[in-house]
């Protein structure tokens, strides 16, 4: 099946495309992040918040004065509309969404919240994966802007939206009555999510912003044989391969460099030379073992896989590790989630000149 649209509330379909195909903010998509919950008027909301939201609303890319910011009774919405212009501006100043990203991520300053970042990266990838008609690489994709839990199930381990999950936890999927249900016991939780698979792949298409698919991350399925022998076999569907695969178009549509990204269960190089961890967890426990520092098993426990990225063109690489594979990894926090920094990848790698 060949997706039309997925994840329609990223405001993609808001934004117009420049000839290098990367992002070009609209009023149409500057009104849509006007209108997200952080800005959204409260029924306390004062005279001056309504007007500046009203005027915004029509002409969302206007100036706006020290004055009408500090006639804002409330503080929140103060720093809220401060923060949005902040953000506002840069989008307008960069151009697109891809050269404001890379801009933020190189300064070193990241002065917008995360909410923000997110939805700049979500909308990149459903610009880099516009074509793409595999449901499995679409799910990855969620993984570099929304938190997943992972958990092992009958042998599998399984990647599911954070919020989604903890949303169903609590509430049974059936809001503040489910909470209140749950709670008294006269509701027990129920799964409403499910495994992507084959079968249902084709769903993922309409259902998409709901997050509620899990996706598999079991890499390599392990069968006991006679006589104590077993046999390992690759999974083709793996969801650590889909990821892989969106990995190598987010680099190539924002460094223009050509990669190639496997998952892998060890790393033998005894001459490893560059490593990036896809999450602060990740980058600590690669950074421990390249200095031959001890890590306790917990923290190894963590590692839900290693990659090895290696350039299609070494020449693209620093001359002193040209042609020599990067390592990677990705790891869970201590309570079982996966954060992905996917501006790692876009800073770290090591290129022979900067993209």
């Amino acid at each position: 099946m060949t997706s039309t649209d997925f994840w329609p509330g990223c405001g993609f379909s808001a934004l117009l495309r420049d000839t290098r195909g990367w992002l070009v903010p609209t009023d149409e998509y500057l009104c849509w992040l006007l209108a997200r919950p952080e800005l959204a008027l409260v029924p306390e909301s004062c005279a001056a918040e309504r007007a500046l939201n009203a005027s915004l609303g029509v002409t969302p890319a206007r100036k706006v004065s020290g004055e009408e910011l500090a006639a804002l009774q409330d503080s929140d919405a103060r720093e809220n509309y401060t923060v949005f212009l902040r953000f506002r501006d840069g989008l307008l100043a960069a151009g697109t969404l891809e050269a404001y990203y890379l801009q933020l991520m190189r300064s070193g300053s990241v002065n917008v919240p995360v909410v923000f970042i997110d939805a700049v990266v979500q909308a990149l990838l459903r610009n880099v994966l516009d074509d793409c008609s595999d449901a499995f690489e679409a799910r990855a994709a969620e993984m570099l802007f929304r938190p997943q839990r992972i958990t092992l199930q009958d042998g599998q381990m399984l990647a599911g939206d954070r919020a989604t999950l903890d949303m169903l936890n609590e509430t049974a999927g059936l809001g503040e009555v489910g909470r209140l249900l749950l709670q008294s016991g006269a509701l027990q939780p129920t799964a409403q999510v499910k495994v992507l698979s084959a079968d249902n792949a084709a769903q993922y298409w309409q259902e998409s912003d709901r997050h509620h698919f899990l996706l598999d991350l079991t890499h390599e399925l392990t069968q006991d044989l006679s006589h104590g022998l077993t046999f390992k076999m690759t999974r083709a569907r793996s969801g650590l391969k889909a990821l892989a695969r969106v990995l190598e178009r987010w680099v190539a549509h924002l460094l223009g460099v050509q990669v190639l990204i496997e998952p892998v269960h060890e790393v033998t190089d005894s001459a490893w030379r560059w490593h990036v961890g896809l999450d602060v967890e990740s980058t600590a426990i690669l950074n421990d073992l390249y200095q031959d520092r001890p890590v306790e098993p917990e923290r190894m426990a963590r590692l839900v896989s290693l990659f090895t990225l290696t350039f299609a063109n070494p020449a693209e690489m620093r001359a002193d590790v040209a042609g020599k594979p990067v390592y990677m990894g990705l790891a869970t926090n201590v309570e079982g989630v996966v954060r992905i920094k996917p501006q790692n990848l876009l800073l770290n790698l090591p290129l022979a000149s900067p993209s």
